[in-house]
């Protein structure tokens, strides 16, 4: 019997600020099995023709990494500017509480690489759709996007299908519920 990711997942009120309700990962990741079958679901349901796997700051280089190995290809890392040592691509985008900027190296892709591009949680979309631009400007092409867990109720989904992103991947989808807590 598979096990229950979703259970594995606790609700913290009113963080990072009040009237949110953060999806804590941190007790799946501290279960072996948890974080096995999280790995192991993303695997299965990842495209076999990738080239690269790329994965953002902080929580989504947890997943992508195993992911990369499992997959026989390499693991490009989309990070905070600053971060990276060499030169780098970046895009600025919103977020839910206000703008960040994501970098990777000019050269972390060849041109014409099929990427699987993974996050630990898919909630507005915005840093899947800016890591996509990342992606583009480096002449990579997004095959798909796995996710441990899709806020539904935050449509997500929509922005990046508006983005060209229809091949999405999730293991834990919340239900699509607009009058469900943020």
């Amino acid at each position: 019997m598979p096990l229950d990711l979703a259970s594995l997942v606790v609700d913290v009120r009113d963080f990072p600020k009040p009237g949110v309700t953060f999806k804590d990962i941190t007790p799946l990741l501290s279960s072996a099995s948890g974080l096995r079958e999280a790995v192991e679901g993303l695997v299965r349901g990842a495209p076999r023709d990738v080239d690269v796997v790329v994965g953002m700051e902080a929580r989504g280089f947890i997943f992508s990494a195993p992911v990369a190995l499992a997959l026989g290809v390499g693991f490009a890392p989309v990070r905070k500017p600053g971060k990276l040592p060499r030169a780098c691509v970046s895009v600025t985008y919103d977020l839910e509480y206000g703008t960040e900027t994501l970098a990777m190296h000019e050269d972390a892709l060849v041109p014409g690489a099929r990427v699987l591009v993974v996050d630990d949680v898919l909630a507005t979309g915005g840093t899947v759709v800016a890591t996509a631009e990342l992606v583009r400007r480096l002449g990579g092409e997004v095959s798909q996007v796995a996710v441990v867990m899709e806020l539904g109720f935050l449509h997500g989904r929509a922005l990046l299908a508006e983005h060209g992103l229809d091949q999405v991947h999730a293991l834990i989808v919340t239900p699509d519920d607009s009058s469900a807590p943020a």
